[in-house]
């Protein structure tokens, strides 16, 4: 099956990039660009949008872009289903995100921080994800693309909502992969530690293996080729993982409430 999904996905069909405007998702636009596919852009920021627009049309692919905000789950579902109308999606990449964490000074997260981010990291990319898939049975092929992080593997007490949203696109991604793998759609899963983008630019601290946003966007791609189901970088993180899966919880509860983290506003 890995390498039927992976053929489909040359037939020239959009890529639907969200967070496309600076970091990964910027990188992403311009490495598929580079592929000659077609792109349907996503960002906030319009200027900075229509700046990775113009780049990859000078490439001499085809660009639609949408200024939107993830907050509003209903309305990043009807724009899925009406950029796919006119620009059928092979490949929809969920790059948009937030990071938030508790600040040095807070007795608890804010409230609205947790709403945040509960729906920009978790319920509208689990929303979109479904509407892609909508869209993609109908083809019988597509692939869908859910950013997570190596914190959903943690319970992080500076950081409950970025860590529980995380690890809620996790569980979703999941159970998605097994839901579609016989119906011919792929879906990956992501989970990047620090990479060099605007939000972990935020945090305070060490940031150790940092990765460059144009490496992560080439590990996505190929993830996406070999249609990897879980794609963990770097594999120190993997290590780790296991590690953390035989450390009694007791322990583990200690180590993580000593961690002292926090972010420039």
């Amino acid at each position: 099956m890995t390498g039927k999904v992976a053929s489909r996905m040359d037939e020239g069909g959009y890529v639907l990039i969200t967070g496309a405007s600076s970091g990964i998702g910027a990188e992403l636009a311009a490495l598929y660009a580079t592929r000659g596919r077609g792109l349907v852009l996503w960002g906030r920021d319009a200027v900075r949008l229509e700046n990775v627009a113009g780049h990859a049309r000078s490439r001499g692919v085809k660009v639609h872009t949408r200024v939107l905000d993830l907050m509003d789950g209903a309305a990043a579902i009807a724009a899925l289903r009406e950029d796919d109308g006119s620009y059928p999606l092979d490949i929809a990449i969920l790059a948009a995100g937030l990071g938030d964490m508790r600040r040095g000074n807070d007795v608890v997260e804010r409230a609205e921080d947790v709403l945040r981010l509960g729906l920009v990291n978790y319920a509208t990319p689990s929303a979109m994800a479904a509407a892609a898939a909508e869209c993609m049975v109908k083809r019988g092929r597509g692939h869908i693309v859910l950013i997570g992080s190596v914190a959903a593997f943690h319970a992080l007490p500076f950081a409950a909502a970025y860590s529980g949203s995380k690890a809620g696109i996790k569980r979703f991604a999941e159970a998605q992969q097994m839901a579609l793998a016989p119906l011919g759609i792929g879906v990956t899963l992501v989970s990047p530690g620090f990479v060099d983008t605007p939000m972990s630019r935020r945090v305070v601290g060490a940031k150790p293996f940092m990765q460059s946003a144009s490496a992560a966007a080439r590990r996505i791609a190929d993830a996406v080729d070999r249609n990897r189901p879980h794609l963990v970088f770097p594999f120190i993180f993997s290590v780790l993982r296991l590690i953390d899966t035989l450390v009694p919880w007791p322990f583990k509860r200690r180590i993580l409430s000593a961690i002292k983290a926090d972010q420039m506003n």
